[in-house]
């Protein structure tokens, strides 16, 4: 079969960054001459996808020209359509002079890129999150972290000298030139991509075959492997089970599966017009888009923040000009009695169906460790399902308790942990006085080391978390955006918030440290509740008062709550 002519890149060329060669020894031995920054996780993903064209015709971080037009008009200074900027932030006091040269390390302080600093410019979180994203609500998982990003950005011109390095998959993880020359080997003019951050089941799997069959050309299989929702399924089980049903129930010689080392910013319609680019970089020009494309759940206010098919809009308004045709995600139901799925809206009148939310999948069998049936999803899916997310009873969780300080927090943060202990949870307390002596010994108490310590709390509990335990953590944590981004690092299906709702004037009453009182005399500046503001949670899980009630009484709701949740197996009597 001869190759086909796939759809030419997004600008008519693919960017290529990567120096190799004698002009590669020689940048790495410049680079030891050289100040340096590291790169956070999310501009490493970035950096990686610049230098490999993914976000071709973008060939560096962008300008402020570029980053300005981007968040007003979705366009670059030239007229190109392109959704969202994709920036390096620093902090000024890291940088050269514009003019000179830094190195881009990565948390091991790996070198990775040379840039020449041609720009740096101020940006403002706020604005962007309101332009780019649509919202500046807390709960929005991008939110708390573009408040601690650097204060500029920063551009110029990339000599990249070493990709990220990786360990798994490596068979599947494929440049966009790679991608195009498997796919033209494949003979077909037209590809369509399906984006995943889902394990795939019976339904993902119809729909991705009729759409190839539907445009007459192959199927890109290529789920992101980046940064993605936070409480999202693993890649590396994702990527267990795309491979298992690869290997089975697929037609490879028009299916291929490769690997997307995106950062997802989960910015709905916006976000799913540039993973249309990105694919057409990889050599598509169909791309399949389901309903809340990119979507981050919802809102404090409990609405989803996009609609169910604004992407949909967004990308059929833009296809011509970007040139990747969007292919709706059609609901598909199951026919017991003929064994088949059909569109919802086809339905024979009469016709018994069966179907499973998300939501089931989580709470009624995964959550229980029963078995997803097979009609539902093969038989390859549920077993590596059921091996990573075992019963509810036996997972991970953390207990977030919230309040001002005399609320009741550690005092029942000690009853629930021996109470939760009788019931075999193994409970480790992250009290905020102990981490401030340990964790976060020389941190003040302005806004940005609260912050800090809060998110140093959120990590260990998401480790904690992460192996099976359990963390109670006793903080005041008065920002609503830090303790969005503990539950961010925690996942928010193991996360459980507690507020501690005691009036200010029965916690002062108390006052058994004496702080109300020497903030009172004015000895301590800035303590929550009195000359600093304390941020209720808006919908936390569970809410209680310190006041008329004792600490084992709100430690005994918080267990029935765990009961409800799935999270304590039922006492025997």
């Amino acid at each position: 079969m001869s190759k086909s002519k796939l759809i030419a890149p997004y600008g008519g060329k693919l960017v290529n960054l990567v120096v190799s060669g004698e002009e590669r020894e020689e940048l790495l031995a410049h680079a030891s001459t050289l100040p340096s920054i590291k790169i956070n996780p999310r501009a490493l993903h970035d950096l990686e996808l610049l230098a490999i064209g993914a976000f071709s015709p973008l060939d560096r971080f962008m300008g402020k020209a570029d980053y300005e037009r981007v968040l007003r008009d979705m366009r670059l200074i030239d007229g190109t359509v392109f959704p969202l900027p994709i920036t390096l932030t620093a902090d000024p006091y890291e940088l050269p002079s514009v003019g000179e040269e830094i190195v881009l390390r990565n948390a091991l302080n790996d070198v990775i890129a040379i840039m020449r600093l041609e720009e740096i410019f101020s940006w403002d979180p706020e604005k962007e999150a309101r332009l780019a994203l649509g919202t500046n609500d807390s709960r929005h998982p991008m939110i708390s972290e573009m408040a601690r990003w650097g204060k500029v950005c920063v551009s110029g011109e990339l000599k990249v000298i070493n990709l990220p390095k990786y360990y798994d998959f490596i068979e599947l993880r494929r440049t966009p030139a790679e991608v195009r020359e498997e796919l033209a080997a494949m003979g077909n003019d037209n590809v369509v991509a399906f984006q995943t951050r889902n394990p795939l089941h019976r339904i993902h799997e119809e729909l991705t075959k009729r759409a190839a069959k539907q445009v007459g050309g192959s199927l890109l299989i290529h789920p992101v492997v980046g940064m993605t929702k936070p409480g999202d399924v693993s890649y590396y089980t994702r990527v267990r089970i795309y491979k298992a049903l690869m290997e089975k129930y697929y037609d490879k010689s028009r299916t291929l599966l490769s690997l997307l080392p995106l950062a997802m910013r989960m910015a709905g319609p916006r976000e799913a017009l540039l993973h249309a680019i990105i694919r057409r970089n990889y050599g598509a020009n169909h791309f399949i888009v389901g309903r809340d494309h990119a979507g981050p759940g919802n809102d404090s206010s409990g609405k989803p923040f996009y609609g169910p098919y604004d992407a949909q809009e967004m990308l059929t308004e833009y296809e011509d000009e970007i040139g990747v045709k969007m292919v709706p995600f059609q609901w598909l139901v199951y026919l017991p009695d003929e064994d088949r799925y059909v569109e919802v809206d086809k339905v024979p009148e009469g016709a018994k169906t069966q179907a499973i939310s998300g939501t089931q999948v989580r709470e009624e069998y995964l959550a229980t460790g029963k078995l997803l049936p097979e009609w539902f999803t093969r038989p390859e899916t549920a077993e590596i399902l059921r091996e990573m997310y075992p019963p509810k009873h036996r997972r991970g969780l953390c207990i977030w308790f919230t309040g001002l300080s005399g609320s009741g927090k550690s005092a029942t943060a000690q009853v629930l942990m021996a109470l939760l202990q009788e019931r075999g949870r193994q409970a480790t307390v992250l009290d905020g006085d102990v981490v401030r002596t340990h964790l976060s010994k020389g941190l003040g108490f302005s806004k940005e080391d609260r912050d800090t310590n809060i998110l140093r709390i959120g990590f260990v509990a998401g480790e904690i978390v992460r192996h099976q335990g359990t963390a109670i953590c006793s903080a005041i944590s008065p920002y609503r955006a830090a303790r969005n981004g503990a539950r961010k690092m925690v996942g928010n299906d193991n996360f459980i918030m507690v507020h501690m709702d005691t009036p200010l004037e029965v916690c002062e009453a108390r006052d058994v440290k004496g702080l109300y009182a020497k903030a009172r005399r004015g000895e301590i500046k800035g303590f929550t509740g009195v000359d600093d503001p304390y941020e209720a949670p808006i919908d936390p899980e569970i809410t209680l008062v310190g006041d008329g009630v004792t600490p084992e009484d709100n430690a005994r709701k918080i267990i029935d709550y765990l009961e409800g949740r799935g999270f304590l197996l039922p006492e025997k009597i």
